[in-house]
Formats: C-alpha cells, structure tokens, sequence
C-alpha cells in the first residue's frame, strides 16, 4: 500500500466512526492544509524577526542576505502549498492531480524568482556600498548590473511558466524575435538610453563622485540609473539628465584632475620706475613658491596696457581641490599687496591723461576715472 494511502488510513482513524468517507478525506485534507500553511506562516514571523536584527546593525552578517530572502515568503504561495498538501493527502488523481501540480510548480517559479532577485539585488546593493569608497567606477555600474540581472531572472521565471503551461516557447521566442524590431521602434529612445548606460558602465567617462559639467548645467555624479543620470549641482537642486543626452555632447570632467594650472594678471602703473619693473617677475616668482603645494611655472611682463603695465603669471595647485586652490591664490594676493606696499609700487586703475591746448603753452594734465 502506498505511503500516502498509509497516512490517510492512519489520519482517518483519529476521526469519529460513522463519518462518510469523503467527508473523512476532506477534513483531514483540510487539516494538512491548515497546519502546513500555519507551519509556514509561523516559519516566515520567525525568520523576518531575525532578519530585523541582523538588519539594524551596521555589518552585513553572513545569514542576512538569505534571511531577507526568505523574509520575502509570499502568503500565496504558503496557501498553495497547503493546498498542494491537503489535496494530496485528500487523494485526487488523475486530471485534477496534474492540474494541481502544474499550478504548485508555477507558484514555486515565481516564489523562486521572488527570492533569487530579493538576494541578488541585496547583494548588488552590498558591494555598492562596499566598493563606493575604493571603485566608484564599479559602484556606480551596479545599479545598471541589478536591473539587468533582475530582467534575467524574471524572464527565466516567465519562460519556464509558459513552459508548464503548454506553449512552445521555441516559436514564442522566433515570434517575439519579429516582434520586438517593431517594440524597438517604438521604444527607441528608452533603447538609447539603455545602450547609453551600458556604455557609461563600460567606457566610464564619468564615476560617482565626479564634478562634470555639460553645456549651462554642472554638478557632482549621484547617481547612473538605466535611463538618466543624476547630477546635485553647487546651488543644491538635483540636475536629472538623460544618458544618451550625456554621451552625445561634450562634457567637461573636473573629477578626473589632478592638478590646475592657474594663469593671473595684474597691472601697475605707467610711472612705476623701471628698477622696480624688473624686481617683479622673481617678486612673483618668490611669492608662488612659498605656498605650500605649489609649483611655479613662469612670471612675464607681459604687455603695455591701455592704462597699465601688465604682467602675467603662470602656477599649477598640486591638488584638484577647489577650495584649496582659492585658499593659494588668495595667499598669493595677500603676499603682492604687502611686497608692492613696500616697493611703492601702485596698482593701476582705468584713468586717461588729456592734453589742452591754449594760446600759450600747452601742459598736460591728469585726470582720473573709468575708461
């Protein structure tokens, strides 16, 4: 007799006699049932209770991720399950047998697929915030790797489905082969944006973290999703733009530099001796070198000004840090008031020199103001 048979026996004599028999058979089906769900449910409390815990602290323990999987037990699929039992103890055969197990075999593909994206976008998420501090090139793929898994998963999930139910998936996939160039037309700028955000992840013109600027728009990388990219800009709103936007125009990355090449002028004044003219490109020169994290590149009297004598200087900050080459410069600024101070060197301003003449004699004259 089969091990099933035997059960059923077993159970039906813990029933009263005189029960008809398929009475029988249906309250102990229906208890099976009642204990496998409450089983489950019980099961799945008891799993998302430990899941909170792990969950709080700031490590990511090993048994958290499966955890948060199983946390994610569906009450459908508990209820099929224990209505798989309870019909199996019940005894259908046949039609109604087959029937039962392909709904049973569906509701475990999906229950599946369920978990296995739950874990992997749980681990992508993870190594996001792992590798954001040491590869902010991997950190910022990841989202577009977790939507391409989870697309992955869900289309196995559904082909094995339609399998179950009868549809030959061979030609389903021949079919939607022809269909899909007409979804593709549809759908073409979604497309680009795709393809644009695989060939971000590829290529990595750009990584979190990095200060871009493109056409009038500028602001650090947030955030590369699958069809835009995320830019939080100086004033403090956040910049949405599309990646094939991105890709197709010429973007400026101040995140990639390591150093900045800094060119100043200044001018002084037409009555400035000519002794003290030549002390000013080593005055300069002196003045850059003395800042920290610096490197001098050259210092020329550079050309005669509508009002002033104008010199040019030319230094790189070793540091692509915006702040701190403003800190240079104004250190430098500080240091030229100070040395011109003493020179008696004037800086220049706009102002005209008109020439009247009269019957006698002809004198210049100086008059000051805004060219």
């Amino acid at each position: 007799m089969p091990e099933g048979s035997l059960l059923l026996e077993g159970l039906h004599s813990l029933l009263p006699e005189g029960l008809d028999a398929n009475l029988a058979r249906a309250l102990v089906g229906g208890g099976v049932a009642a204990v496998v769900f409450l089983v489950l449910w019980t099961a799945r409390g008891l799993v998302r209770r430990h899941y909170a815990r792990l969950a709080r602290t700031q490590a990511t323990e090993i048994m958290e991720i499966p955890l948060q999987a199983a946390s994610r037990t569906t009450l459908a699929f508990m209820a099929v399950v224990a209505a798989f039992a309870g019909l199996t103890v019940f005894g259908l055969e046949g039609r109604a047998a087959s029937i039962l197990l392909k709904i049973t075999t569906i509701a475990f593909f999906w229950q599946a697929g369920l978990w296995v994206s739950t874990a992997a976008a749980a681990w992508l998420d993870h190594r996001r915030k792992v590798t954001i501090q040491e590869d902010k090139a991997v950190a910022g793929s990841i989202g577009i790797i977790r939507f391409v898994v989870r697309l992955l998963i869900w289309a196995m999930v559904l082909l094995l489905t339609l399998e179950n139910l009868g549809v030959d998936i061979t030609a389903l996939v021949a079919g939607l082969g022809i269909g899909g160039i007409a979804v593709a037309l549809a759908v073409q700028n979604v497309l680009g944006d795709l393809l644009a955000s695989i060939s971000i992840t590829l290529d990595q013109p750009f990584v979190l973290g990095d200060f871009v600027i493109m056409d009038d728009y500028m602001g650090t990388v947030e955030y590369i999703g699958i069809k835009s990219t995320r830019l939080r800009s100086l004033t403090g709103e956040q910049i949405v733009m599309s990646n094939a936007d991105l890709l197709s125009s010429r973007l400026r990355n101040y995140g990639r530099m390591q150093e900045r090449r800094i060119v100043f002028t200044l001018g002084v004044t037409y009555d400035t001796p000519r002794e003290l003219l030549k002390k000013i490109p080593s005055l300069l020169r002196r003045i850059v070198e003395e800042q920290e994290g610096t490197r001098f590149d050259r210092a020329h009297f550079a050309s005669y000004g509508d009002f002033a004598l104008n010199f040019e200087s030319v230094y790189h900050v070793l540091s692509a840090d915006y702040n701190r080459y403003m800190d240079v410069q104004q250190a430098i600024n500080f240091r030229i008031h100070e040395e011109f101070e003493a020179l008696g060197v004037q800086f220049a301003y706009p102002t005209q020199t008109l020439w009247l003449a009269n019957a006698t004699a002809a004198q210049p004259q100086a008059k000051g103001g805004t060219a």
